[in-house]
């Protein structure tokens, strides 16, 4: 039997798709909250919208998660900004007080409402961060924080509401937590041993095993100042 405490979700956010740059580029990252009942499917909640399919969405990355807890320390760091005073800052779906990454593990299954959550990976991050925040390094300040947040598969879809308690039902890989994942992904990038757990951790997606896979064949690590920085030429994101 899991011994946790229901997290009550203190918000539920989805967004439309609007120009974020002076390119035009759309993305929906602005997320604003809904009250009452949202359908819940494979693909996310109905009347959320993602600019960039390939990078964003998808049913690893139906639903993103992002702890209000981390908004004290964001506030200490760049200031008391606007974007802050409120949930939805960082693009999440699910806003809640009490859960961080070190307390979330891959393959973590929650119930949330009518429907069942899979917790399938860590945010990595993108540029379209540094032009909310209207910072140029925002992105990187994420993933060098660890504060990332975190993103669900729907395995039962189903009705959710602001309100709703998150209940953990079951653990199938706790000692992999995000914020462990995220030290052998972002600071001991090369670390052998956990990078051969990684790879061989099938409830990743395969996107992150290949990660493992690649750093394990070429000992090198990947170049991520194309999704922390941006691209030059106008794109759809």
């Amino acid at each position: 039997m899991i011994d946790r405490q229901p997290i009550s979700l203190d918000a539920l956010l989805v967004g439309s798709l609007a120009p974020i740059d002076d390119r035009g580029t759309l993305s929906g990252i602005d997320k604003h909250p809904l009250d009452g009942a949202v359908e819940l499917c494979a693909a996310g909640f109905s009347g959320d919208h993602q600019g960039d399919l390939k990078r964003h969405g998808g049913v690893d990355k139906a639903v993103h998660h992002y702890p209000r807890d981390h908004y004290r320390a964001w506030t200490d760091e760049i200031g008391s900004i606007p974007l802050l005073k409120q949930p939805g800052a960082f693009g999440e779906n699910l806003s809640t007080l009490g859960l961080t990454e070190g307390d979330v593990a891959v393959g973590d299954r929650f119930r949330l409402g009518g429907a069942l959550l899979e917790v399938s990976q860590g945010r990595q991050p993108c540029w379209k961060l540094n032009r909310r925040f209207d910072l140029p390094d925002m992105a990187r300040r994420l993933q060098q924080s660890g504060r990332t947040g975190w993103y669900y598969r729907v395995i039962e879809a189903g009705l959710v509401s602001a309100g709703d308690r998150l209940h953990l039902v079951e653990r199938r890989h706790p000692e992999w937590t995000i914020a462990r994942l995220w030290h052998f992904l972002y600071v001991d990038t090369l670390n052998r041993h956990a990078l051969e757990e990684i790879a061989n951790l099938a409830i990743l997606p395969s996107s992150w095993r290949d990660y493992a896979t690649k750093r394990l064949q070429t000992r090198t690590v990947e170049d991520w100042s194309l999704r922390l920085d941006g691209e030059t030429t106008p794109v759809n994101g």
